[in-house]
């Protein structure tokens, strides 16, 4: 885990105040540094899971979206469990306990946390249990149990076993000479007991049967031996009802499914790695083997089976979840996914061109002339992939660069780079290998890139690279000319149509000669270059950031009208933190738009009265950074890669770009208002770290932010769709 001890420690010499501390006589009297003003990290990302959650309990949102919510948040808490979780757990085993902001040890979140996942899976379980599983079977989609199947049905779900899962089983018995196998990171598992003598005279009573990870964890059930609808088996339930047939001549006493999650952060150390891909391509395999952190097993399965469980894997209780359904329910994506019910998904939407683009034949006529500012979903992606598309065919492109976070390795984006760098372009990709869970695929596109013949490089060892830019160089007549696409989001076509994010075309000489230097400084060595119009992490992105809260602080203490508008997905950054406590303190209106994680206590009295925060979880994964300045009357706003987090502020590769245009910013400002304006999928922080989201008053017109933007960008599809 990467955080470091961040209290702030006096300065042990005269120093010079804040210009708002001096304007602020509050801001002396309160001590930010006080822990209760904080929340800790890990319990707020953990919130906002619990967020994820409560949508599966909305009745506004279509059946199968809500179930794929609930599945939503079985991955996160596998991931929350792989990372943050592990990290905590790490520091306690190394004796080396770092205590954030919020003053809380390691210990104590582990203990909290336990408490509260305990109870949200519960409360999952009994949400699939009582709710999904029943309305779903009500519309014809049902997941059969063992005790529920038909004659014909056990019959068919025989010879599948005996045709398609058990020769690809191996049961493992447990004896001196077959010790507990090591099992690989979230994994499907049996335990089974046994009882008899095997052909060699064991009798341990004990054996591990892991699920072949080759097999569907769900299985459809052909229509012959079905009366009408989608009806599906779980692989756990087939192995269950013909364990026997995997030992004969044993009885099996009991046979209970668990799974085994595992810590799967990578730990490169930058002082030790020469070759950076070589090095990922063996830490990704120590993922699947990494120490264990959660143990996952069926509710029927004995106390003396589980405890010897989790003393194999040096888990204690607290660590054991006892589930009433499958131990993944990630595997019901297939059920959640299924478009033959669209009565019960999402109504379909088209996005849209705006209308500078919608008939344009040459992109590079319409940014030469004009800045483009896409809001995606509901404006298409595809003119950032036309832009390459042109680029990799033009004669006059000579050069292509661009950065690569989260692509996949079969992506459009990376099909056009190989074809710019076939023609002969000189193409250069900066790579991001570390990309949490996507470096298996960013080593695969690196590699197809680099037999292409395009410059693949892998950014900076210890700092990766988030930042999304494309540059590209054209020869018009006698001028070499850029055009840059700047971004909120990745490069990642599937992910355009499923996060909000901003995508800015331009030919701004000042931006694009910025966008040419931050490359250059990927690519080679030097000193940090000045840049015109960009900010960029780790260099001048948080001190400018910081300049501009103060400003606006500045503005409050003079009487003037001051506000900030921040949208962010995660918000842990401690000076930036304090600096909005200041500038509140100092009379700032501050609206913070945080979908993740948020350390900072909105309300507290005499400090964050003027700060109000809210998260936004709805049909769209929101994804869009904005900060917006009041800046007296004239109003600074960048929209940028990085959250206000200590890692994206300063160990990443990030960049904010200015919108200078008036019509561009109102058009900005307008959906930021119209976020503020939300009283439907908006929770609201409170003080004590608890999200509310107050019920419509009477008389209230509802607001969906979403519902809203799909309605006035994509020609009203869901006009009559207010969730």
């Amino acid at each position: 885990m990467n955080t470091r001890i961040i209290r702030e420690t006096p300065p042990t010499g005269p120093a010079k105040p804040a210009a708002n501390d001096a304007q602020s006589p509050a801001a002396a009297a309160v001590d930010l540094n006080d822990s209760r003003l904080y929340v800790n990290r890990e319990l707020s990302q953990l919130q906002f899971n619990i967020r994820v959650l409560d949508q599966a309990m909305d009745e506004r949102t279509p059946l199968l979206e809500r179930l794929k919510f609930l599945l939503i948040f079985s991955r996160n808490m596998d991931e929350f469990f792989e990372i943050r979780v592990a990290g905590l757990k790490g520091q306690v085993a190394l004796d080396h306990e770092l205590i954030g902001p919020d003053g809380l040890a390691p210990r104590r979140v582990l203990a909290e946390i336990s408490e509260i996942a305990h109870r949200q899976v519960e409360r999952q379980y009994a949400i699939l249990n009582e709710h999904m599983l029943p309305q779903l079977a009500a519309h014809g989609i049902r997941s059969i149990l063992r005790t529920e199947w038909t004659h014909r049905q056990k019959l068919w779900v025989r010879r599948y076993f005996r045709q398609e899962v058990a020769p690809l089983v191996t049961p493992i018995g447990l004896d001196p000479t077959h010790p507990f196998p090591l099992l690989v990171n979230k994994s499907l598992n049996f335990i089974v007991q046994l009882e008899g003598i095997d052909a060699f005279g064991r009798d341990s009573g004990l054996a591990i049967v892991p699920a072949p990870r080759v097999l569907p964890r769900l299985i459809r059930l052909p229509e012959e031996v079905c009366e009408d609808g989608d009806n599906y088996v779980l692989l756990s339930s087939i192995l269950h009802a013909h364990a026997e047939e995997l030992f004969p001549g044993m009885r099996v006493l009991g046979c209970y499914q668990f799974r085994l999650t595992r810590n799967a952060d990578l730990s490169l150390d930058p002082e030790d790695v020469e070759d950076l891909a070589l090095a990922l391509r063996g830490e990704l395999y120590s993922r699947r083997f990494g120490d264990a952190v959660r143990l996952e097993v069926a509710d029927n399965c004995p106390k003396e089976l589980a405890g010897y469980l989790l003393r194999q894997f040096g888990l204690d209780e607290s660590e054991l979840y006892e589930v009433n359904g499958p131990v993944n329910l990630a595997r019901l994506f297939i059920i959640a996914s299924n478009v033959s019910y669209p009565q019960l998904q999402y109504p379909p939407f088209t996005p849209v061109l705006p209308k500078a683009l919608k008939f344009a034949e040459d992109l590079f006529q319409v940014v030469g002339r004009q800045d483009v500012l896409l809001l995606h979903p509901y404006e298409s992606f595809s003119p950032v992939v036309d832009l390459l598309r042109q680029a990799s065919k033009d004669p006059q492109v000579l050069a292509i660069k661009q950065t690569l976070y989260r692509t996949g390795a079969k992506s459009e984006i990376v099909d056009l780079l190989v074809d710019a760098a076939r023609a002969g372009k000189e193409v250069t990709a900066v790579v991001e290998l570390r990309a949490r869970f996507d470096e298996e695929d960013n080593l695969l596109l690196a590699s197809r890139l680099q037999q292409a013949g395009a410059m693949v490089i892998y950014g900076v060892v210890g700092i990766k690279t988030h930042a999304k830019l494309m540059l590209i160089q054209r020869r018009e007549g006698s001028k070499l000319v850029r055009y840059a696409h700047l971004g909120t989001g990745n490069y990642h076509t599937g992910n355009a149509r499923l996060y909000t994010d901003y995508s800015l075309l331009t030919s701004d000489a000042a931006l694009c000669e910025d966008v040419h230097k931050l490359f250059s400084q990927l690519t080679g060595m030097g000193k940090v270059q000045h840049m015109k119009k960009l900010l960029h992490a780790p260099f001048t992105l948080k001190k400018t950031l910081l300049e501009l809260i103060e400003q606006e602080a500045a503005h409050a203490a003079a009487g003037k009208p001051a506000r900030i508008i921040i949208k962010a997905n995660a918000l842990n950054e401690p000076k930036i933190m304090r600096e909005l406590y200041k500038a509140s303190l100092a009379g700032v209106s501050i609206d913070l738009i945080v979908r993740g994680v948020c350390c900072l206590r909105p309300g507290v009295a005499g400090v964050s009265e003027n700060i109000r925060v809210r998260s936004v979880i709805d049909r769209f994964l929101e994804h869009s950074r904005v900060y917006w300045f009041a800046n007296d009357g004239e109003p600074k706003l960048y929209l940028s890669s990085a959250d206000l987090m200590e890692r994206n502020l300063d160990r990443r590769v990030e960049t904010a770009f200015p919108i200078e245009s008036r019509k561009l910013q109102q058009r900005v400002r307008d959906v930021l208002e119209l976020y503020l304006a939300d009283n439907t999928s908006a929770s609201l922080l409170q003080p004590d770290g608890r999200y509310l989201r107050p019920p419509l008053a009477a008389g209230e017109t509802a607001v969906n932010v979403q519902g809203r933007l799909l309605e006035k960008l994509c020609g009203g599809e869901e006009a009559d769709h207010d969730h």
